[in-house]
């Protein structure tokens, strides 16, 4: 079954449906071609953009009690969890998150087995050698990997096809309404995993969650992810997690287009800078804790600042010390220009930058561990990092919130199942990846592991739909 197949209308029939084309549904469709079974994977997406968010990621973030592979140290189950309810402050499916953590060991080799190549972590990832396992290539060339393994494997695909609609007795599966290329099909399958992703691109709903600041939000992965098939389940009464304004969502260059600007457009200068509103005023600690574990709250205040902006100001003493954007930063040989270029009021943002110098401590600065080089006396303090900015040229970038993907979405048992609210678990609905993320992520995030997410839900709902529930 394949793209031909897609041109008659007629109905169409498999074992496995995949729906979506990124990390999770790949995974969920390799996997259950492992066990024997037709699968056929319907990707929104043209060929030429397949891969959803998937496309832009670049590492994991897996659990090892030794060094494995590319992976240095060793960064236990336990570290594991400290850190994921330190970001969550609690807000995360226990037994859900165990699940991920653990079987993101046995993860790694079965991506690798797949066709994943890793490679030791970039210069300025800040300490991720021993918990993030970086893709040869990034995500590209992940899915790419991932889509010559499944095809080898007689997986099937058809790419600008949307799932419109699911219909659903009970709780269980009997068909999808496809549109591919203007025409509608039919397809039955015994089983469905719905990896579709959240709901990210569609500004109406950020809207309703966030309010009239959503149409500044810049989105930056797939145009694709619309929600509908979240909608749809929400419609056949799917159990609901999370919260529609969470999210994951950073700082960006201001400079980024709408969508699919990706991690390239991500600014990871905040924490040896200071970042300040269109005021020249500070709002929040930039060296609260290691950048992979607070970039992804930099997005949520920044959409809280007036019309959505931010700025931040670092000098020569910082370049060099983190991972470079795709945009260069503005220059200038004065915090005065700088302000200028930056369309702030000169005395103003000086007159921050004089205060936040003349409040730093005597600690000595140290960008790879907590310092405590600090501010003192600040109504908001810099607790850690806190260098004088006072070397020209003084460089400075505007910054947006960037959306990678929204937290709300179904709640899933840890075989995958999704769970309705009058019959409980499915037999023969999973699902996988951003769409479920929520249970896990009730907020914040750590780097790398909505890739650990999607991986071992993929795995495991392409897994149990082709064996069956019993």
């Amino acid at each position: 079954m394949g793209l031909r197949d897609f041109k008659t209308g007629d109905p169409l029939y498999t074992d496995i449906l995949v729906i979506g084309g990124g990390n999770a549904a790949l995974c969920a469709a390799i996997s259950a071609s492992d066990e024997g079974k037709s699968v056929l994977l319907i990707e929104h997406a043209p060929e030429s953009l397949r891969g959803g968010n998937s496309q832009h990621t670049r590492n994991f973030r897996c659990m090892h009690e030794a060094p494995k592979g590319i992976l240095a140290g060793a960064y236990s189950e336990e570290e594991y969890y400290e850190d994921l309810m330190r970001v969550t402050k609690g807000k995360t499916d226990v037994d859900l998150a165990r699940k991920t953590i653990r079987e993101s060991f046995s993860a790694y080799d079965w991506m690798a087995e797949n066709g994943v190549r890793f490679q030791p972590s970039l210069g300025g990832t800040l300490s991720l050698s021993k918990t993030n396992a970086f893709f040869l290539g990034g995500g590209r060339a992940l899915v790419n990997a991932y889509y010559n393994t499944a095809e080898s494997k007689g997986v099937q695909f058809v790419f600008d096809a949307q799932a419109v609609r699911l219909n659903i007795e009970k709780g269980e599966f009997g068909s999808a309404i496809v549109l591919c290329k203007g025409i509608r099909h039919e397809v039955f399958a015994s089983r469905v995993v719905v990896a579709s992703g959240g709901f990210e691109s569609n500004t109406d709903w950020l809207e309703e969650a966030w309010g009239p600041s959503a149409k500044n939000f810049l989105i930056r992965g797939t145009q694709f992810n619309q929600g509908l098939m979240l909608k749809e389940l929400m419609r056949h009464r799917a159990v609901i997690v999370g919260e529609p304004d969470q999210c994951h969502a950073v700082a960006i260059d201001g400079r980024a287009p709408k969508y699919d600007g990706g991690i390239v457009t991500r600014l990871d200068c905040v924490s040896f800078g200071i970042v300040v509103d269109r005021h020249s005023q500070r709002f929040y600690d930039e060296g609260e804790d290691f950048w992979p574990k607070r970039y992804a709250i930099w997005g949520r205040l920044i959409a809280r600042q007036p019309n959505q902006v931010g700025y931040v100001i670092i000098d020569s003493k910082a370049i060099g010390d983190f991972m470079p954007s795709v945009f260069p930063p503005l220059v200038a040989d004065s915090v005065e220009e700088l302000a200028t270029t930056l369309g702030l009021e000169p005395a103003s943002l000086k007159q921050t930058l004089d205060a936040y110098n003349a409040a730093i401590g005597d600690a000595p600065f140290d960008k790879d561990r907590l310092d405590g080089c600090r501010t003192h006396g600040l109504a908001v303090d810099k607790t850690n990092w806190a260098r004088p900015i006072d070397t020209p040229p003084y460089y400075g970038y505007t910054l947006a919130p960037g959306i990678t993907f929204t937290y709300m979405g179904v709640k899933v048992t840890d075989r995958a199942q999704v769970i309705f609210e009058e019959s409980g678990p499915s037999n023969t609905i999973f699902a996988a990846g951003e769409i479920m993320a929520g249970n896990i992520l009730g907020q914040g995030y750590l780097a790398g592991i909505g890739m650990a997410i999607g991986t071992v839900f993929g795995i495991t709902a392409g897994r149990e739909a082709a064996h069956g529930i019993d």
